[in-house]
């Protein structure tokens, strides 16, 4: 069961990263490779959205501990921060194209 959520998690990241490729291509001239900048931005929201919710379990002090430890691999809150990145190029192509 792992192994099947470390793949699809993958597969998550690749067309993450394919998909805010695309988006960058049109926005200008790039410096660095599309690849590079993609990766750079992923790494950033995912970072962002762990950080925001640290802080939020802090502020609302909810304890960590009640996180079934033995069903994640690694630290829940960073999986979930990883999975909200993955999903947000995704969310913006489908905003976009709703307001059109």
């Amino acid at each position: 069961m792992q192994t099947l959520g470390l793949f699809c998690l993958g597969l998550g990241v690749l067309a993450s990263l394919r998909a805010r490729a695309y988006l960058m291509m049109w926005r200008s001239e790039p410096k660095q490779s599309l690849l590079s900048s993609a990766i750079a931005q992923m790494v950033g929201t995912a970072g962002g959205i762990y950080l925001s919710l640290e802080l939020l379990f802090s502020f609302l002090k909810i304890p960590e501990s009640w996180w079934n430890e033995t069903v994640f691999i690694v630290e829940p809150l960073a999986l979930v921060s990883l999975v909200l990145a993955i999903i947000q190029p995704f969310a913006i192509r489908a905003w976009l194209r709703i307001r059109k």
